[in-house]
């Protein structure tokens, strides 16, 4: 992904002067060896300088990972550590940060080489709640040299979304279409969370893409497009205006995104985008957001936020879906009942119009916005990418500010059935456990728009850790509860 951070995770160990320095020394060597064999090494950088005991090896050890461009942090306690100095490095370091401990290794340690960082971990988190300090701890934070590796392996797609948020420029071209209120985006927890935002009109935008008329870059870029379509190239007379505004857009990023490394698009896409520009921008939509750089439909600020968070975390394209409506009875007996263990109500699904990337689909075909040529000439409705979304793991997720400006967001991990979806548009049959529990008590509930991103593979555990790292209450990241598990507004007799 080609808009998104490369994490680098310094790793310093700590100690508290009464214990045996040796102990961190050998642990921390032995972590990193361990995650060099399982993991990718690049990913990790062993502060050599010192093992932290004091305020001063604080600094030290603080100006090291800095040197070596490190964004992120993992404390590592290889016994029960300093928790004045290893809580100030957290405080000081400009980026995410973990905390994780070392286990005893074996019976021998127990007599000379006790480490007691199971009881250090205690102090670390008691006093990182003293400073305010925001840390990630995995759910068991104390383990072997391999399991420790496992865990900083766990951080690398948190930190990766946590880094890119502090560096990233949303750019909007609205205002939204009427009726859609639903996708309101206050900025003020944008603010909150590192997040830049540029809002522009979509006048803005037309006279730029007019600008770039007899572009000669249109060529090339119509004859990829034709390429990655292939026999689905089905409105080839598109392609030069499809060409044209992808230039218009990455242009646009590229002039716009100022101090931050990364951008994200909510962009406008009706009702008066197809008359004026002569196609729907579904396409080319797909193609950004398969290359790293979010777009959402229908100026979806929130939506694009949520995207970016996806690719950040699954290293991998997202799409933004319409939770959009029931699979129809006769197609669950016929294609679902039996064949998976879901009921009709676990069932939905996730639609919009094209804009799903054509590598998340089973097979695409440039076509045009059927809903749209249903008020207006069909001629300048072309541009969408049509097929059923590709069958296996999703996680369906949104990060959304209320009308209020409070955070909240929603996580459920699911699958695309492969199931036929007989339908138009970028479309699937979704599956997620007790998900007609969900839709009710959780989406509607809490009044979240249509809009769901989706991340392709089961991504709910990492997402979770990236919200409640920036700040989501716990009671406010919501997901799809067990049968037998009520939601506070569930009627208990059904």
């Amino acid at each position: 992904m080609e808009n998104t951070p490369k994490v680098k995770i310094g790793i310093v160990a700590v100690s508290r002067d009464c214990f045996p320095e040796s102990l961190s020394v050998n642990r921390r060597a032995a972590l990193v060896k361990a995650y060099a064999e399982a993991y990718n090494a690049e990913d990790i950088y062993e502060c050599p300088i010192c093992i932290v005991e004091s305020e001063i090896h604080m600094k030290q050890a603080l100006a090291d990972i800095s040197a070596a461009g490190c964004n992120a942090l993992c404390v590592y306690l290889g016994n029960f550590g300093p928790e004045i100095s290893e809580t100030m490095l957290a405080q000081q370091f400009d980026g995410p940060v973990m905390f994780a401990a070392a286990a005893e290794e074996n019976v021998g340690v127990l007599s000379d080489d006790r480490g007691d960082a199971y009881c250090g971990m205690l102090n670390a988190s008691y006093n990182l709640k003293l400073r305010g300090v925001k840390a990630y701890i995995p759910e068991y934070p104390v383990g072997t040299a391999e399991e420790c590796a496992k865990m900083i392996n766990d951080f690398v797609p948190i930190a990766k979304a946590l880094v890119g948020l502090k560096d990233l420029k949303i750019i909007s071209f609205g205002p939204r279409p009427l009726n859609f209120m639903a996708c309101n985006a206050p900025i003020y927890q944008l603010y909150q969370l590192g997040v830049e935002i540029e809002e522009n009109s979509e006048l803005d935008l037309f006279e730029a893409f007019k600008n770039h008329a007899g572009d000669p870059r249109i060529a090339d870029v119509a004859a990829d497009m034709a390429n990655e379509l292939g026999a689905g190239n089905k409105r080839p007379e598109m392609l030069e205006k499809l060409a044209q505004y992808e230039l218009t857009l990455l242009d646009w990023i590229e002039a716009h995104k100022g101090s931050k490394k990364y951008v994200a698009v909510a962009g406008k896409c009706w009702p008066a985008f197809q008359t004026q520009f002569g196609f729907v921008p579904c396409y080319v939509n797909s193609r950004l957001t398969g290359r790293g750089i979010p777009v959402s439909c229908e100026v979806d600020i929130y939506g694009c936020l949520s995207e970016f968070i996806g690719t950040c975390v699954s290293d991998d394209a997202v799409t933004l879906l319409d939770i959009n409506n029931t699979v129809p009875a006769d197609m669950f007996e016929s294609d679902i009942s039996g064949k998976y263990d879901y009921t009709h109500r676990d069932t939905f699904m996730g639609f919009h119009c094209g804009n799903t990337c054509s590598s998340k689909l089973s097979f695409c075909e440039m076509k045009y916005q059927k809903i749209m040529a249903r008020s207006l000439p069909i001629e300048v409705t072309g541009g969408t990418l049509e097929g059923d979304i590709a069958p296996g793991d999703i996680t369906f997720f949104r990060l959304q500010s209320t009308a209020d400006a409070k955070l909240r967001a929603y996580i459920a991990n699911g699958e695309v059935l492969p199931v036929a979806t007989r339908s138009f548009g970028s479309i699937g049959v979704f599956a997620i456990k007790e998900m007609g529990r969900f839709y009710r008590h959780v989406l509607i509930e809490k009044n979240y728009p249509h809009h769901g991103a989706v991340a392709f593979g089961h991504h709910a555990r990492a997402l979770y850790e990236v919200f409640k790292y920036l700040g989501v209450p716990v009671e406010d990241i919501n997901y799809n509860q067990p049968a037998g598990m009520m939601y506070p507004t569930e009627n208990p007799w059904g």
